[in-house]
């Protein structure tokens, strides 16, 4: 089979070509995870894979309540963008749960 411009980032079952044998061999990404490429595959649409990459965290935010259960939450910028099948990106936010404690807390007004 050949994978003459027909290639797929990822996975993607659409994306294959009659092989030997009358088996399907594929031309996206995820074939060679699964070790079932066109023969050209590599030579038609493999480029260099480039995994994304991603900055440091940033500072935890304050907590959302100033008083009792709240959430804080962090975030990183994507540096690198993955290209030709690289590895995704990882997740870019996160949140936790912090206990606001302000000193007018429980304090009568």
């Amino acid at each position: 089979g050949s994978c003459r411009h027909r290639c797929c980032p990822g996975r993607n079952n659409a994306c294959w070509a009659p092989g030997t044998r009358r088996a399907l061999c594929y031309c996206d990404s995820y074939c060679q995870r699964t070790g079932d490429c066109c023969q050209d595959y590599h030579s038609t649409c493999r480029r260099t894979a480039v995994g994304c990459a991603v900055g440091p965290w940033g500072p935890w935010s304050g907590c959302s309540s100033p008083c009792g259960v709240g959430s804080r939450a962090r975030s990183r910028q994507v540096t690198v963008p993955p290209r030709h099948g690289g590895e995704p990106c990882p997740d870019l936010k996160q949140r936790r749960g912090c206990l606001g404690e302000h000193p007018t807390c429980g304090t009568a007004r």
